[in-house]
C-alpha cells in the first residue's frame, strides 16, 4: 500500500478489518482428563496443599456470586459484593475443587499462592485476584493468560472460549457460567464444569509457552520484584490515579518528589526504560502523551515494532496525541498489523496527525491566590493566554506551580 493509499485508509473510519489477520500455530492436543477431587474439609485441604506445593505451575480459577449487602450510609444503599464460592486449582493430571463456602479458613493455600517459586496461571486475573484477596489469599507471582492472548491476537480473540477454539479446536461450553454457585450440595456436573476451566487454562499455558514464550514471559507479574519507578508515576501505571497528570505533578512538586520541570521528563524517561510489563508500559505512554513530553519521541518510536500489541498500539496512540507529524511514516505499517486493536490505534493516530481542524481545547487547572483552583480553556493557539514558549505541557505546569 502506498503512502497516499495508507492515508486514505486511515481517514476512513469504517475500513478497519475485524479480527486477527496473522498466522496461527498448529492446533494442539488437549491432555486427557485427570483426577478431580472435591475439597470441603480442612484435612482434605491440607492434603491438597501438600500436593500442589510441589508443582512448578498451578492453574487457578474462581467461581463467585454477587451478594447483596446493605451499606451503612444515610441513604442505606444496597451494593453487590462478590463472594467466593469455589476455588479450582489444577496441576498436571490433577484438579482440586475447593468449597470456599464450607471452608472458612483458606489460609493453608497461601503456601501455594504466596510462593514465588510457583507460577499461578489465571485467565482474566482481575476478578479472581480480588475475591481471593478478600479471603486473605495474596498471589505473588502470576501470568494473566487473557492479557497475553489479547496482546497476541487482539481484544475480540482473547476469551478462554475463543483461545481454546484457536489452540485446540475445542468448543468450551459456558452454559453454567451464570449459575448459582452457592447452592449446596453442588451437583457433580457443576463440579466438573468448574474443574474443567482450570484444567484447560493449564493446557492453554503450555500451548502459549511453546509458541509465544517471549510474549508470555513479558506478562509475568511478580509482586516480590516490582518495577522501580518514581512514586508519583506508580498510580498511573496501576490505572488508579485519582489525579490528572498535571495535578499529580503539582502535588509531587509540593511534596518534594519533583524538584523542577526537567525532572518530569527525566522521571518519565527512566520509567520507560524500567517498566517492562506491556500493559503498564502502555499506561506510561498515555501519561507521557498527557504531559506532552515530545522530548521522549525518540524513545517511543522503537516501540512501534514491539512484539506485544499493547506496546505497538500504545506507542501509536502516544505519537498521535503528541502531534508528531514526522511519525506518520513510521506508524503507517501498523495499518496492516495482524491485531485489530493496533490497526485501529494506528488509524486514529494518523488521522490525528493529518486532520487540519484545531484540536479540542483542554481545561487547564489554575491555582487562585486563596489556594482554590479554577479551570480555564488553554487558548495557546490563539494567544488568549500569554505563554513563555510553545511547549504546552510546560505552560500548563507553570500555571499549576505558580511559576
Amino acid at each position: 500500500m502506498s503512502q497516499n493509499e495508507s492515508l486514505v485508509a486511515a481517514d476512513d473510519a469504517d475500513n478497519v478489518v475485524h479480527g486477527y489477520l496473522g498466522t496461527t500455530p498448529p492446533i494442539g492436543q488437549l491432555p486427557a482428563r485427570g483426577e478431580r477431587f472435591w475439597v470441603e474439609h480442612p484435612e482434605k485441604l491440607l492434603n491438597a496443599v501438600n500436593i500442589l506445593k510441589k508443582a512448578r505451575v498451578v492453574a487457578v480459577d474462581a467461581e463467585f456470586t454477587q451478594v447483596r449487602t446493605r451499606v451503612q450510609t444515610p441513604e442505606k444503599s444496597v451494593s453487590m459484593v462478590p463472594r467466593l464460592s469455589l476455588l479450582q486449582l489444577a496441576i498436571d493430571q490433577t484438579c482440586f475443587v475447593v468449597d470456599a463456602l464450607r471452608l472458612h479458613n483458606l489460609a493453608p493455600l497461601a503456601e501455594v499462592l504466596s510462593n514465588p517459586q510457583i507460577a499461578v496461571l489465571l485467565h482474566g486475573a482481575g476478578g479472581d485476584l480480588r475475591v481471593m484477596a478478600e479471603r486473605g489469599l495474596q498471589v505473588v507471582r502470576y501470568y494473566d493468560l487473557e492479557a497475553t492472548c489479547r496482546s497476541i491476537f487482539g481484544q475480540r480473540e482473547s476469551s478462554l472460549a475463543a483461545m481454546l477454539q484457536r489452540a485446540f479446536a475445542f468448543s468450551l461450553d459456558k452454559t453454567l457460567q451464570r449459575t448459582d454457585w452457592t447452592r449446596r450440595p453442588l451437583p457433580p456436573a457443576m463440579i466438573a464444569y468448574a474443574a474443567r476451566d482450570a484444567e484447560v487454562t493449564l493446557a492453554l499455558y503450555y500451548w502459549l509457552d511453546h509458541h509465544y514464550h517471549t510474549i508470555l514471559q513479558a506478562y509475568q507479574v511478580c509482586e516480590q520484584t516490582p518495577e522501580v519507578v518514581p512514586v508519583w508515576i506508580e498510580p498511573f501505571l496501576k490505572g488508579n490515579s485519582p489525579l490528572s497528570p498535571e495535578i499529580a505533578v503539582a502535588e509531587a512538586r509540593k511534596c518534594g518528589l519533583i524538584q523542577n520541570r526537567s525532572q518530569v521528563f527525566v522521571d518519565c524517561r527512566t520509567a520507560l526504560s524500567q517498566v517492562l510489563h506491556p500493559m503498564r508500559r502502555g499506561r506510561l505512554l498515555r501519561l507521557i502523551a498527557d504531559l506532552g513530553l515530545t522530548q521522549l519521541v525518540p524513545d517511543i518510536l522503537p516501540l512501534l515494532g514491539a512484539p506485544t500489541a499493547d506496546e505497538r498500539a500504545g506507542s501509536a496512540r502516544a505519537l498521535g496525541r503528541l502531534g508528531v507529524d514526522s511519525a506518520i511514516e513510521a506508524i503507517m505499517p501498523l495499518l496492516q498489523d495482524p491485531v485489530q486493536d493496533v490497526r485501529k490505534a494506528a488509524q486514529i493516530a494518523i488521522r490525528n496527525l493529518t486532520e487540519k481542524e484545531t484540536p479540542k481545547q483542554r481545561a487547564v487547572p489554575v491555582k487562585n491566590v486563596d489556594g482554590s483552583r479554577r479551570w480555564v480553556i488553554d487558548h495557546e493557539q490563539n494567544g488568549s493566554i500569554p505563554i513563555k514558549d510553545d511547549d504546552s505541557w510546560q505552560s500548563r505546569l507553570r500555571s499549576i506551580m505558580d511559576v
